[in-house]
């Protein structure tokens, strides 16, 4: 795609404050001035803007760390139950009005939205580097699939909510057809590994359906939210249609699931277990996707320079910290030697830097939690008895949470990476004997979200022999997850539901049917009796069986 590079872009401007909020906000800038220089001008034009204003709410100050330098930033002031309760009330009136538009109305908003992203491309990639540490290209990657998600339900929503004929229950007596209402006022709870594509881009299918949604962001990454959500409103989108709510989830979430009609999460399979059991209780439509253990699989007739390249981007993409990163990998034990050695060359090889500019291969970790828990599986599974080929160790002189790209052997049943979801830069390779065993080991996971397959001439024959909601043949994830009008989901532990495709615009409606019947009643009329009516209607369904109609 051909996007403009102008030197400089112009401001994502600036909402209302769209709530009330409690007590006196943090610095419009939340970064010392004197630790500003890194910042581009751009950046620092959108902080000087008091962003974090329309974000707050009446809690406590949320702190967090800038993933580049360490720096302490202040942000917003948290939101407590009674700012949800608020923000719900408001969402509710405005959710009417917004559902009372046509869907090709709805969609003009989006299209507005698509052109406003290129001319702050730029800016969003700042604050999405900003709010996470990743490298410029792997920020990119978030654009792409925004502009992506935006054009495909901008153009696809009008007709896919359109109401549809069915078959009625007696043909030409009987006229049947289903629309699809929005549910009311979603509730979404995303994370801050992608901030744009599961933080920003993820609503549009709920909006497109005439949903308002209540968001809590990940507190660490509420700017890239808060950027959207502007251009969002300028674009069109009635102001408190998307209400931000972060803050402690202990606080936010009971009292979003309280109030939602819906309910989309991303994040940990454990966290989802615990929503999924209290959307349960209230019968809460729902969507979420959870971890995942994603293998890739190298066969034998696989093109081994393809092979690698692809495992280098499925594996250290936005630092591993991708719920599709693979991490783990099953090869033919007649390639493996060949394609350890390379792989681990390749790795070695990438540029580690903290650059708000394209260059540097990976970026860093997104905060001491995450790299903590990297070096942590490591260290554990070299102390028993894993073999180190590439990385296996901390970079401070690029960042403070740098962890090199880490490729490891002879990982034991008994390390914490081997079942485990590492979320960081490395990956572990095994070899196989058989296509059955890769098969078999890959699918011996409690996950089942994103898989891989290489090979010339058996990959799609494999890839349907894996319990992944989506499996890429000759590539590691950007395939199916790019292929938007196909939906995206896991199986077994991985989640719910699915984003993309109509499926996923569908989730965020309800399915209502209305059949009008017609001339006479489905039932004994006029000279029909009892029995003369069931005689009529067994006869009538056996020519219909007879005809093979539906």
């Amino acid at each position: 795609m051909t996007v403009d590079q102008e030197p400089a872009r112009p401001s994502v401007p600036a909402s209302p404050e769209h709530r009330a909020s409690g007590g006196p906000e943090p610095s419009s800038t939340g970064v010392p001035a004197t630790a500003r220089s890194h910042l581009t001008p751009r950046l620092e034009e959108f902080l000087d803007t008091s962003p974090y204003r329309e974000a707050s709410g009446s809690g406590d100050p949320s702190i967090g760390v800038e993933p580049f330098t360490g720096l302490e930033i202040s942000r917003f002031r948290t939101n407590t139950a009674t700012d949800v309760d608020r923000a719900f009330a408001s969402a509710r009136i405005a959710a009417r009005a917004w559902a009372a538009r046509t869907p090709a109305e709805r969609a003009r908003v989006l299209m507005r939205l698509h052109s406003a992203l290129r001319r702050h491309e730029d800016l969003l990639l700042d604050i999405v580097q900003y709010e996470t540490g990743k490298a410029r290209i792997h920020a990119y990657d978030e654009i792409l699939d925004t502009y992506n998600v935006c054009r495909h339900y901008a153009v696809t929503a009008p007709r896919l909510l359109r109401p549809v004929r069915r078959r009625g229950a007696v043909p030409g007596l009987t006229r049947t057809e289903v629309d699809r209402p929005p549910l009311g006022v979603v509730g979404f709870i995303t994370p801050w590994n992608y901030p744009l594509t599961l933080g920003a881009t993820d609503l549009f299918a709920a909006l497109a359906a005439g949903n308002a949604v209540v968001h809590k962001p990940d507190s660490q990454t509420t700017l890239t939210a808060i950027a959207m959500r502007r251009l969002a409103v300028a674009a069109g989108l009635p102001e408190d249609v998307w209400q931000l709510v972060p803050g402690e989830v202990d606080e936010v979430g009971p009292a979003l699931l309280a109030n939602a009609d819906g309910l989309s999460f991303t994040g940990s399979t454990a966290a989802g277990r615990r929503i999924a059991a209290e959307a349960g209780s209230r019968l809460l439509p729902t969507a979420l996707e959870l971890g995942g253990k994603n293998p890739l699989l190298v066969l034998a007739d696989a093109d081994i320079d393809a092979a690698v390249a692809g495992a280098i981007r499925g594996c250290f993409a936005s630092a591993g910290q991708l719920c599709l990163s693979i991490e783990r990998i099953y090869v033919h034990h007649s390639l493996h030697p060949e394609f350890c050695s390379r792989l681990a060359e390749a790795a070695a090889a990438l540029e580690l830097g903290a650059d708000y500019d394209f260059g540097p291969s990976m970026g860093s970790l997104a905060g001491p939690r995450q790299f903590e828990r990297v070096r942590a599986h490591v260290d554990q599974a070299v102390g028993a008895g894993a073999r180190v080929l590439a990385g296996g160790r901390p970079v401070p002189e690029a960042g403070p949470y740098f962890y090199a790209p880490t490729v490891l052997t002879e990982v034991g049943e008994s390390a914490d990476l081997h079942r485990e979801e590492t979320f960081g830069p490395v990956v572990s390779v095994h070899p196989v004997s058989s296509d059955a065993e890769a098969v078999r080991l890959a699918n011996e996971s409690d996950f089942g979200l994103n898989a891989s397959v290489f090979s010339r001439g058996r990959g799609r024959q494999t890839a349907r022999r894996l319990e992944a909601g989506m499996v890429n043949v000759n590539e590691a994830y950007v395939a199916a997850w790019g292929s938007v009008d196909a939906p995206s989901g896991g199986v077994k532990a991985s989640g719910l539901g699915h984003r993309h495709g109509a499926e996923g615009l569908y989730q965020f409606t309800r399915a209502r049917t209305i059949a009008e019947q017609r001339l006479v009643p489905i039932a004994p009329f006029g000279p029909l009796d009892q029995r003369g009516f069931a005689r009529v209607m067994t006869s009538a369904f056996a020519v219909m069986r007879a005809l093979r109609l539906r």
